[in-house]
């Protein structure tokens, strides 16, 4: 099978299997991830079928909505990909990119046990999908799908947390900026993202400063 016909079996297979995703982790998130993906694959030095099937992959089964399981789109992804006649090595780079590339794992350093330029890209892709406009409509979207409040000025945010604690944290959305979307920032791998983030970031502290004069509150 041709790289090609491997992609297009790889889009159809996250399509399905997402079709009744959150809004915020369905296949649009994944095509905005993968063609990301691809744009900063024109500015650096990386194997190209790894990094797409990677970006295609990387939220087959988010442990969010999998009671935290982190093993299950892992195994997912290499199951689809070993039907398909992948080779083992591809597997394997895939699977890694897609165990380490989230920011959660970066909180007590499991992000730092491998490192490729094909994750560097997918994990700049993905990180810049949290942030801006689109990064904040997201962060909504799934606060309202879990029911949490918009903010609550007695819970202040908390930017220290270690990976148990982003896990089972609960906290109000607008924490969320602090203790995650304002961070990426300075996490991004590739100058290309790098500079992609500046204007994302910037967009959201001149949406943070117009929430909060709009509520007159202040943390």
């Amino acid at each position: 099978m041709n790289n090609n016909s491997l992609l297009e079996k790889t889009i159809q297979f996250v399509k399905e299997t997402l079709q009744d995703a959150e809004g915020g982790h369905d296949w649009f998130h994944i095509e905005r991830v993968f063609n990301t993906s691809r744009m900063l694959l024109q500015h650096e030095s990386a194997d190209a079928l790894t990094v797409q099937l990677a970006a295609l992959l990387h939220d087959i089964a988010d442990p969010k909505f999998h009671q935290g399981d982190e093993s299950i789109g892992p195994k997912m992804a290499r199951g689809f990909l070993e039907s398909e006649g992948v080779d083992e090595k591809t597997i394997e780079h895939v699977v890694k990119i897609i165990q380490l590339m989230s920011f959660k794992n970066s909180l007590d350093g499991d992000g730092k046990k491998f490192t490729s330029k094909e994750l560097e890209i997918v994990q700049d892709a993905d990180r810049l999908d949290a942030m801006g406009a689109i990064g904040i409509a997201r962060a909504f979207n799934y606060g309202g799908f879990k029911n949490r409040a918009l903010y609550d000025p007695s819970i202040p945010p908390n930017p220290n947390m270690t990976k148990e604690e982003y896990k089972a944290s609960k906290a109000p959305t607008i924490n969320h900026f602090y203790e995650k979307l304002l961070l990426l920032k300075e996490g991004m791998n590739t100058e290309t993202g790098k500079k992609m983030a500046q204007e994302r970031h910037q967009f959201m502290l001149d949406y943070l400063g117009q929430f909060f004069r709009e509520t007159g509150l202040s943390l």
